[in-house]
């Protein structure tokens, strides 16, 4: 089913995103982290696709065994990096085939190794021409990416939505954001968008914090910030890997229900592959936000 019209039941969504392992271990870990999320009746769940389609084939295994194995609505993302428009047109044929219906539509960060991102000679250079490119010449639902702090390499905010702009009007038909920890973020971005008329829905993105080092590394990569008051916190229990947990837990606790009672149309959680805290933060949620039924039963 087509992410737009399940965004549309009524009720949250929730979703979760997961990356292909790079080897069986990673697969055992990966199904079981599945097979106790798939119990909350997640919405729809998105597998990235690495750096110069480095996980293309098990992007596109990954998406078709949740689907098929799980019943659940699985959207596979595609970049533009490395790959020409044959090659693009070559996994989405791939995804039509499996009967995929949904793909997020992303430029794509540079490889390792590589520090500026650089077009295939017969490729894209933004997710704006990816997205027409498969609108164009294809029946699938697209999403794209959005950044509340912005993206690292706009020059400014302004900037940054003008560009969001191109790609709701190249094809996008819901956005789903960055990761971010201060809720205020989000509602002025979202507030912003509107205002330059930016109409369809988006989904905040939560990673819940369970390893201090980690989410300082994530953030600075990606240009989300920590409020302060947060990260001292974090800092101050970073020898006790379970009052970490706790914390970051207790934080996206509060963060999705404000969320949602301010009106976000759902909740996308970056898992990196694990369960737990997001099953104990989506476990709260589910007092109040009981989950939506869709018509194939997920």
């Amino acid at each position: 089913m087509r992410i737009r019209e399940l965004l549309s039941c009524g009720r949250p969504s929730i979703s979760f995103e997961f990356f292909p392992p790079k080897n069986g271990g990673g697969f055992d870990q990966l199904r079981s982290t599945i097979a106790a999320l798939a119990v909350l009746h997640p919405t729809f769940v998105s597998v990235t696709y690495g750096a110069g389609g480095s996980t293309r084939d098990r992007t596109i295994d990954l998406v078709t065994h949740l689907r098929r194995d799980y019943g659940i609505e699985a959207m596979a993302h595609l970049t533009c990096v490395g790959a020409s428009r044959d090659e693009l047109r070559g996994v989405l044929e791939r995804l039509a085939a499996a009967e995929v219906e949904n793909v997020l539509a992303l430029r794509g960060d540079p490889p390792q190794g590589q520090a500026e991102f650089r077009p295939h000679a017969a490729g894209f250079a933004h997710a704006n021409e990816l997205a027409a490119f498969i609108r164009a010449g294809f029946n699938f639902c697209v999403g794209g990416a959005c950044y509340p702090e912005k993206h690292v390499e706009a020059v400014s905010l302004e900037d940054d939505l003008a560009r969001l702009k191109d790609k709701v009007k190249a094809g996008c038909e819901f956005l789903i954001s960055q990761l971010f920890f201060d809720n205020q973020r989000f509602f002025d971005f979202v507030a912003r968008a509107r205002a330059l008329g930016i109409g369809v829905p988006i989904i905040p993105g939560i990673m819940p914090i369970t390893n201090v080092a980690q989410v300082e590394r994530f953030t600075q990569m990606c240009g989300a910030s920590i409020p302060e008051p947060l990260l001292g916190e974090l800092r101050m229990r970073s020898d006790d890997p379970q009052a970490v947990l706790s914390l970051g837990v207790a934080h996206a606790t509060a963060q999705c229900l404000e969320l949602l009672q301010r009106g976000a149309p759902g909740i996308h959680f970056y898992t990196l592959n694990r369960s737990p805290a997001t099953r104990t933060i989506l476990m709260a949620i589910r007092t109040v936000y009981p989950p939506a039924r869709t018509p194939a039963g997920i």
